[in-house]
């Protein structure tokens, strides 16, 4: 397979947006949004969706993709479920993450099942 798998951009908080509700494991958290971009220039089909996606933290915590999707999340949204992705095609979208109202990741990481290392981009100060 030939493609790229690009951050376009990191959002927090994410305005317009209800914060996190209780049972995501963040206690006073709010919403941050990756936009990604995955392509397949040429080769077979590839599925890709948000679960192989997380945000580093400086104390070496990590915050997993709560898979939801709907409502006030930001739009357009990356599919939860595995979407194909054709030769000559790409996917795009926002992820949102859960993170703690006054803590920032230092890194966005991208590490599918099938991958051997991760790939990861650094998240700018706010």
């Amino acid at each position: 397979m030939s493609g790229t798998t690009v951050v376009l951009t990191y959002e927090q908080p994410v305005k317009g947006v209800t914060a996190p509700g209780d049972g995501l494991g963040v206690d006073d958290g709010v919403w941050a949004a990756v936009e990604v971009k995955v392509c397949n220039k040429q080769g077979p089909d590839i599925n890709s969706d948000q679960q192989p996606w997380s945000l580093a933290f400086a104390d070496g915590t990590r915050t997993q993709t709560t898979g939801l999707n709907g409502g006030d999340l930001p739009k357009p949204e990356y599919p939860t479920l595995p979407t194909v992705v054709k030769a000559g095609d790409c996917l795009r979208g926002k992820i949102p993450f859960p993170v703690p109202k006054n803590q920032r990741p230092t890194k966005i990481v991208y590490r599918p099942a099938s991958a051997l290392t991760s790939t990861e981009w650094t998240v700018p100060a706010s």
